[in-house]
C-alpha cells in the first residue's frame, strides 16, 4: 500500500504542477489583456493542489520517513529531515499560499486585482513547491 501511495503521490505532483502552469499562464494572459476574472481556472489549481495535500498527509503518518522518523538524531542528517521536515513544510506553506490567493481573489472587488492576485500568489506557490520536490527520487523520473 505504502509503494502505491507513493506513487499516487508523485502522480498527483505532475498533475498539480500543471494545473498550476495552467492557471498561472491564463490568469497572466487575462490580467495582462485586462480580460475578466476566470474562477474555475484557479480552482483546478485550488482543488489539485488540496488533494495532493490529502494525499501528502497520509503518506507523512504512514510511511517511515514521515513523522515516525522524527528525532533529533534525524535533525543531523540532511536525507531524513528532508523527507520529515522540509519537504512537508515548504508544501504546506505553499497550499497556503494557493488558499489564500483564491480567497483573496473572490472577494477582489474587480476582475483586474483577483487575476493580479492569483497570479502572484500562484507564481509564488509553484516556486516555494518547485524549491522542495525531491527530484532524485521522483518515481516518475525514474
Amino acid at each position: 500500500m505504502l509503494t502505491g501511495m507513493k506513487h499516487l503521490h508523485s502522480t498527483l505532483a505532475v498533475i498539480l504542477l500543471l494545473a498550476l502552469v495552467i492557471s498561472i499562464v491564463i490568469t497572466a494572459i487575462n490580467y495582462f489583456k485586462s480580460k475578466p476574472y476566470n474562477r474555475k481556472i484557479a480552482l483546478i489549481g485550488f482543488i489539485s493542489a488540496h488533494l495532493q495535500l490529502l494525499v501528502g498527509l497520509i503518506l507523512y503518518f504512514t510511511s517511515p520517513l514521515g513523522l515516525q522518523s522524527f528525532s533529533g538524531a534525524n535533525m543531523s542528517n540532511s536525507g531524513a529531515r528532508f523527507y520529515f521536515l522540509e519537504h512537508p513544510l515548504m508544501m504546506l506553506i505553499g497550499i497556503i499560499i494557493i488558499t489564500i490567493g483564491y480567497s483573496k481573489a473572490k472577494k477582489a472587488p474587480a476582475d483586474y486585482a483577483a487575476n493580479k492576485i492569483v497570479f502572484i500568489t500562484y507564481t509564488v506557490a509553484l516556486i516555494v513547491i518547485l524549491s522542495r520536490i525531491p527530484w532524485s527520487t521522483w518515481s516518475l523520473l525514474n
